[in-house]
């Protein structure tokens, strides 16, 4: 179920007025078949798989608690085993299947060919097996006592909000908080559907609205050159912003009505300095996850210089492979990973001198990279990236036809460059003060207008076909 469809607008405030009506020891089954039905308004039978990987965790959990010695690592593998197996055969093996079929033909090897299958990702896949192994990894650990309520665990797998698209989840974050008695706070419903209003707007008025702009130049680089092209560049870097904080926002604000908090999972990335200080700002869920149970383990930067740009190579490629069966997100990850041993190299060695305007240099700089990155992401293939990344740097010429020219109508255009620009101005003065302070002390007849303006620009100028938020894909 789409957070932009009708059915979604029906379903949160049926379900969650049911969850307050009901007594609390009922919430947790409610929920838990709020989020099947959420589910399976996508793939309905892909709930097994789902159900699959919860019953071999809920065990493995009880084991790793109950256990000492060898047979906890046992059961750990086990448990991560059985979850990567999952993830690699509905996300990898096509991809690795491709390739190796690809590798036998030009290398004449052998004539073999080994066969497709024809296998539907499960929506969110990568993101509720990431936040199951956690739970595991912490119980191994003994940073969280093994969950023996089976549906409380089942729902900390499953809680809808954050079911498809993150933020990924820490078991001490969430179980206590699906334990706890939550009656109605006006303070909380009130700020939860304020963030979920501009979640809404960054998706539906910004990002959908982009999108009809940006697909138009990526599917066919080689029809456009210069502006148009450097444009889209520009343009996906602000839709995937929004779509996926977009998301993030409606999850954590659907939660929060609840009396749920979900952790923060973007805070104002395209503010950052350097692109160290990005990833922490960017997908935060995913960063930190990355961070604790890979790069720590591999040694982080408490190794010789060769090994900590060996790690940061491995969490990057692994991080973008995480993102899609493709190389061009591998392509992205290992970009990343160039960036941040080249800054590295770059703060040993490179004296910086006093320069003008020095933070929004840098600002821009970062900005310039990561939309670098972005069009790899984007494009389809390796082939489609560098003819892309081609067509940014010719056909300048100083009558250029327009922007909008057979890409776009100008209203479009309009709305999608209003919409960056309110959102840039927002996130600027937030970035810098606490907004929403400011905002709870201006005069409430102003408040009232500000939400006004905000449903309205959603219900005038959102885009309401059920498009898909771009994370669904991982």
């Amino acid at each position: 179920m789409l957070f932009n469809s009708l059915e979604f607008y029906i379903f949160f405030p049926v379900v969650t007025l049911i969850y307050f009506l009901l007594p609390h020891k009922f919430r947790w089954l409610h929920l838990l078949i709020a989020s099947c039905i959420f589910y399976c308004a996508f793939i309905p039978i892909y709930i097994l798989v789902l159900f699959f990987t919860i019953v071999i965790d809920y065990f493995a959990g009880i084991l790793l608690e109950n256990n000492t010695g060898r047979k906890r690592r046992w059961y750990l593998i086990a448990s991560l085993v059985s979850n990567i197996g999952v993830l690699a055969f509905f996300k990898y093996y096509n991809f690795f299947i491709e390739n190796i079929n690809s590798f036998f033909h030009f290398s004449h090897l052998s004539d073999r060919s080994f066969p497709i299958l024809a296998i539907i990702l499960p929506i969110g896949l990568s993101f509720h097996t990431f936040q199951a192994m956690s739970y595991t990894i912490e119980v191994y650990r003994g940073n969280q006592r093994a969950e023996r309520h089976f549906g409380y665990y089942a729902l900390y797998v499953m809680f809808y909000p954050q079911l498809v698209a993150g933020p990924i989840e820490r078991p001490q974050h969430i179980l206590p908080q699906l334990h706890t008695i939550h009656n109605p706070d006006p303070s909380l419903i009130g700020s939860g559907l304020r963030l979920m209003a501009w979640g809404y707007f960054k998706k539906m008025v910004v990002a959908d609205h982009l999108a009809l702009y940006v697909d138009k130049v990526f599917d066919s680089p080689g029809s456009y050159s210069g502006f148009p092209s450097a444009t889209a560049v520009l343009f996906f870097s602000f839709q995937i912003y929004c779509d996926f904080s977009g998301y993030t926002d409606i999850a954590r604000g659907a939660a929060r009505v609840m009396g749920i908090s979900l952790m923060r999972n973007f805070n104002f990335p395209y503010f950052s300095s350097s692109i160290r200080e990005f990833w922490t700002r960017w997908h935060i869920s995913l960063s930190t996850w990355f961070r604790d149970y890979l790069y720590f383990p591999l040694g982080g930067n408490r190794t010789s210089l060769s090994r900590w740009c060996f790690n940061i190579m491995v969490v990057f490629l692994l991080s973008g492979l995480w993102h899609g069966a493709n190389w061009t997100f591998i392509a992205w990850g290992a970009l990343h990973g160039f960036y941040l041993i080249a800054g590295n190299f770059a703060n040993r060695w490179v004296s910086k001198p006093k320069i003008p305007y020095s933070r929004f240099i840098k600002l821009s700089g970062v900005f310039l990279l990561v939309s670098l990155g972005w069009i790899f992401f984007r494009a389809k293939n390796l082939t489609l990236a560098l003819d892309m990344i081609r067509s940014c740097f010719k056909g300048y010429h100083l009558f250029h036809p327009g922007l909008t020219s057979g890409i776009i109508n100008s209203m479009n255009f309009y709305i999608c460059v209003l919409g960056v620009l309110a959102l840039v101005s927002i996130e600027a003065t937030a970035f810098r003060k606490n907004f929403y302070q400011i905002f709870q002390s201006w005069d409430s007849r102003l408040r009232l207008a500000c939400y006004t303006i905000l449903c309205l620009s959603i219900i005038c100028l959102g885009i309401f076909n059920n498009t898909r938020f771009i994370y669904f894909q991982f």
